[in-house]
């Protein structure tokens, strides 16, 4: 075989060992996309029932949209190849990351789902809580037990949902008082933790008769000198009337500000959208100050594919969301409920000048 050909043969049987090779290889990264977006202020496409129901409180008609959005995610067990990692970084539509970057490592598909449900339902709560703060209706917020840690100083004594009033006669009333008052003993000493029992704690009114007293010998904590009780603190709210939140198959906690958002435009006379289709995206807190989230250049594609004119974008997210704006879609930046709803009017009424910009400085 003369050489030349006996080249070309080496180099082609190469290139199709490589190609082979890019097919099979497996590659540590996770691909998004965009995923479902859903009305806030609609109902379910499965179920055909509100997405929020509230009982027990006047409300008043809705239009337009109030979109949240959704990323679509591979699985944790799920690696993609070679050459697919590829097609995914030069699409527009798919976005591919280090695994790790959205995977703990050594998490399982049901560690996920289970994480990702559990914000999903603290996201619900604050957005709940935001938004009666928004319109000035009381929300009674109670110090809980969240969880007790297995073989702990706290197991058999203390149990989830009870309702901490007190340690060691200080009036508790946030989460971090109670790790306040345990590190001021020494590994070994008694807190005393006045409770209510999770039987009795959702009650909304308070009664001194169902107080117990709960003495827990605290222990060190496993990576520095200090006293723990073994137990998470957490926030439960009470509010004066009922709301629903029923979505399926949605998980992570970046739809609080949209919940939030169709929860105070059902409340109040005034259609805030005035019929405009409004999507968005971002984490909300009991105070109403809205957080970051990842995967937003999908949440673009998904609102503007929707239809969305406007999308309400967390502060921290404006500079990666401008490098991939789709066209016809107008960011509109947002730090806290109180903008949002502010925003809202200027849309309403037609002032773009007066929306708060990602792009402004």
């Amino acid at each position: 075989m003369p050489r030349r050909s006996a080249t070309m043969l080496a180099a082609t049987l190469l290139l199709i060992g490589l190609l082979c090779a890019s097919v099979l290889m497996k590659v540590p990264f996770t691909e998004m996309s965009p995923g479902p977006t859903y009305n806030t202020l609609g109902t379910q496409d499965k179920t055909g029932t509100p997405v929020i129901t509230i009982t027990g409180r006047e409300t008043y008609p809705t239009s337009g949209h109030l979109n949240m959005t959704t990323v679509q995610v591979t699985g944790a067990n799920y690696q993609p190849s070679l050459i697919s990692a590829i097609v995914g970084w030069m699409r527009g539509d798919v976005l591919v990351v280090p695994h790790d970057n959205v995977y703990p490592k050594g998490q399982t598909d049901q560690e996920a789902q289970q994480q990702n449900a559990e914000e999903f339902a603290s996201s619900e709560d604050s957005a709940k809580t935001a938004a009666l703060k928004q319109l000035d209706i009381p929300v009674t917020t109670q110090i809980i037990v969240s969880s007790v840690t297995a073989g702990g100083p706290s197991e058999g004594k203390l149990h989830a949902g009870d309702r901490i009033v007190a340690v060691d006669g200080v009036a508790i009333n946030s989460r971090s008082q109670v790790a306040e008052q345990v590190m001021k003993h020494k590994p070994g000493e008694n807190a005393v933790f006045t409770v209510v029992p999770h039987a009795k704690a959702a009650d909304a009114t308070p009664d001194p008769a169902n107080e117990q007293q709960v003495t827990i010998t605290t222990a060190k904590a496993p990576d520095e000198d200090r006293a723990i009780v073994g137990i998470t603190p957490g926030v439960d709210h009470t509010y004066p009337f009922k709301i629903d939140i029923g979505l399926q198959d949605v998980g992570g906690p970046s739809a609080g500000l949209m919940f939030a958002l169709g929860i105070v435009d059902k409340l109040t006379p005034t259609d805030l959208t005035g019929g405009k289709f409004v999507a968005g995206t971002g984490t909300i807190d009991d105070d109403g100050t809205v957080g970051p989230i990842g995967g937003i250049q999908m949440k673009l594609i998904a609102a503007r594919d929707k239809g969305a004119e406007y999308f309400f974008t967390p502060a921290d997210n404006c500079t990666e969301a401008t490098k991939g704006t789709p066209s016809g879609l107008t960011l509109v930046k947002v730090e806290n409920l109180a903008g949002a709803v502010k925003a809202l009017d200027s849309i309403r009424s037609g002032d773009k000048a007066a929306l708060p910009s990602c792009n402004s400085k």
